[in-house]
């Protein structure tokens, strides 16, 4: 059984032309799919009875388990899931407003674990275990918007468990497809990649032709601080890290947000806000 979210619209196109049905009922499909968030092929009625039961015979459409959910006050909601090979991974819808769900930020994992066990963050408390594949990335966006009200879906954030930079070419397959309009069809600046500083990784995003946001997790702007709390700094210290982030400004005419939790006794006093300042100040 494949996986109908491995194939682009064109690639669909031509698998249905060899089989003799006609080119635009690609474009129905992934309508189904990915607008009207139908994850069974009979309910897609526009299409032939033999279409539909040759594609279900053949092909997946979601492939995650639901394991638990839970709803904050907020109406914050957090979903764990379940994949094919019995991993875990979170997912959460995020609203922007309490008062307010009509828009609605998806937070989304793209990796089982992770390798920088940043000392805040809960994520590589068990280790790697490995990359998400774009499909299960789409997975996770998928069940999303199925449980969302049309149209609420309106942001995703790379922000959940693992480090996208280090999944690069699978995030950015499933970016592709988030923002295609044939697909998801949300916009490119409403997607956002958080890392923990992968200096390659932020120099290879300034090369795709992608107006993506980028936010960069720093939390200490000192070398000796952040080492402790995010070992990542060793490998790629603050001083090579502001250096990048200033080219890549240049070549991409792109901001970048930076994230700091305050930690006390750690990084919240006067003089972490003054080095901090001073870090970020052009």
């Amino acid at each position: 059984m494949h996986d109908i979210k491995e194939l682009s619209l064109q690639e669909l196109e031509g698998i249905l032309l060899s089989r003799g049905s006609r080119k635009y009922y690609a474009r129905e499909i992934f309508n189904w799919v990915y607008q009207k968030g139908v994850a069974e092929f009979g309910q897609m009625s526009n299409l032939p009875a033999p279409l539909r039961e040759s594609l279900a015979g053949e092909f997946s459409i979601l492939n995650l388990k639901l394991v638990n959910k839970l709803i904050s006050g907020d109406g914050t909601t957090k979903f764990l899931f379940a994949l094919a090979d019995k991993n875990l991974i979170e997912a959460v819808n995020i609203p922007m407003s309490k008062f307010d769900l009509r828009a609605i930020t998806g937070c989304i994992s793209s990796q089982v674990g992770c390798k920088f066990c940043c000392n805040f963050c809960a994520s590589g408390i068990k280790g790697f275990k490995r990359n998400l594949t774009s499909n299960e990335i789409l997975d996770e966006v998928l069940y999303l918007k199925n449980h969302s009200s049309p149209g609420q879906l309106t942001h995703i954030v790379f922000m959940g468990t693992g480090e996208p930079l280090d999944n690069y070419e699978n995030v950015l397959s499933a970016i592709r497809v988030i923002n295609s309009p044939a697909a998801f069809n949300i916009g490119a600046r409403r997607i956002t990649i958080s890392t923990c500083g992968i200096i390659p990784g932020i120099k290879k995003l300034a090369l795709e032709d992608l107006q993506v946001e980028l936010s960069i997790s720093l939390h200490a702007a000192q070398d000796k601080i952040r080492s402790v709390l995010m070992p990542v700094n060793k490998k790629y210290p603050l001083a090579e890290l502001i250096k990048c982030c200033h080219e890549y400004i240049a070549k991409t005419n792109r901001q970048i947000t930076f994230e700091y939790i305050l930690i006390n006794g750690v990084n919240a006093d006067l003089t972490a806000a003054q080095d901090l300042a001073a870090l970020l100040k052009d």
